[in-house]
């Protein structure tokens, strides 16, 4: 089992980047693909992109490509996402997850989640 927690979110302008921790715990956090998700007010939960094992290529939806960064630590048991260019539709609660795997292309089978942080874009 892993217990994740993010931070990093708060306010910002349009055209800031900003970086989300994801914070882990438990010993096989290697073994796990950590995805990341978002959140926004009256839609859908919408899935960003996810990374499987260090130094492995991670997977980004094609609209986001550009924009994101995904990267993880394992000996800190920790992940970032990093988004370039935020816009006032990219305001929602950010969530990472994890679930065991190496299918970072495939948007189910999360298992763990955190709590989330939110990110509020400003025009």
């Amino acid at each position: 089992q892993v217990e994740l927690g993010e931070s990093g979110g708060g306010l910002v302008q349009a055209g800031d980047s900003l970086r989300l921790s994801c914070a882990a715990s438990g010993r096989t956090f290697s073994r796990y693909t950590i995805g990341w998700f978002r959140h926004a007010p009256e839609k859908e939960r919408e899935f960003l992109g996810a990374i499987s094992w260090s130094g492995v290529e991670p997977y980004y939806r094609n609209y986001l490509k550009g924009r994101l960064t995904i990267t993880r630590a394992d000996d800190n048991n920790t992940a970032w996402l990093q988004i370039n260019s935020l816009k006032p539709e990219d305001t929602a609660t950010y969530f990472c997850a994890a679930k065991a795997g190496a299918t970072p292309s495939v948007t189910h089978g999360y298992l763990y989640w955190g709590q989330g942080t939110q990110v509020t874009v400003s025009s």
